[in-house]
């Protein structure tokens, strides 16, 4: 897909991952449509970065795990911009819960937890189908290497990440062949949302001898849009080797 004069709909795309993908995507010449839920001051931080590379960037204030909130959002997009071509469910929940703590894991955190990153992600998808169909567009799905090997910040999170990845797949079929639907699972990314503490034990278990930053996992989006026309419904892991 040529990305520039697309137009990009990043969920959370103001801070962490979703900056991330937001600066790259632009740099490419694409519209971009960063949602927030409340990092309101985060997101317009991002827009002025990407209107100064002569972009178009409007921000959409909007909670993914509500369903009405993303009707709208979608809707408005597309009012402002006439459709959406390329969908980053990148928006995100969790909780630091350790995993032994089973009692700790209450029923109200997986609820939060799966309102965003399954029912939402879902939501995303199904209000966007039109307009990714009709232009032929890419979602690409943000998961994570807990979703694989059972880690992270606690079970509901890795769970959902687990679910992510295989509602690619079957999405990757409704969608075709009109749209893709992929998936990208970071391992540990080195963002204001992590420990910092953990970064050098974890650099130091992985191949490549580092931990991935939000540029990483961009540089994997971009990829898969514009370099993988025959290609869906995958998941591609980008931790420099450490799931191995």
């Amino acid at each position: 897909m040529e990305i520039k004069g697309c137009t990009a709909l990043i969920t959370g795309g103001g801070t962490g991952i979703g900056k991330g993908v937001s600066l790259k995507l632009a740099e490419a010449g694409a519209n971009i449509c960063i949602n927030y839920r409340v990092s309101k001051d985060d997101a317009m931080q991002t827009q002025r970065e990407i209107q100064a590379m002569g972009v178009e960037c409007r921000l959409y204030q909007a909670d993914i795990g509500i369903e009405e909130d993303v009707i709208r959002m979608v809707g408005d997009v597309i009012k402002d911009f006439g459709g959406i071509d390329i969908l980053v469910n990148c928006a995100g929940k969790t909780y630091q819960i350790e995993h032994s703590d089973l009692k700790g894991m209450k029923s109200e955190y997986f609820d939060a937890i799966f309102n965003v990153n399954i029912k939402g992600m879902f939501f995303c998808c199904r209000e966007a189908e039109e307009t990714l169909r009709k232009n032929k567009g890419v979602i690409i799905n943000i998961a994570s290497t807990g979703g694989i090997n059972g880690y992270g910040s606690c079970i509901a999170y890795a769970a959902s990440k687990a679910a992510i990845i295989n509602m690619t797949r079957s999405l990757s079929r409704v969608f075709a062949p009109d749209a893709r639907v992929l998936c990208v699972s970071p391992g540990l990314v080195a963002t204001r949302f992590v420990n910092q503490d953990r970064l050098e034990p974890y650099a130091k278990q992985t191949p490549m001898g580092r931990v991935s930053y939000p540029e990483d996992i961009a540089q994997a989006v971009y990829g898969l849009i514009t370099s993988a026309d025959f290609v869906t419904g995958i998941n591609m892991v980008v931790d420099g080797g450490r799931v191995i």
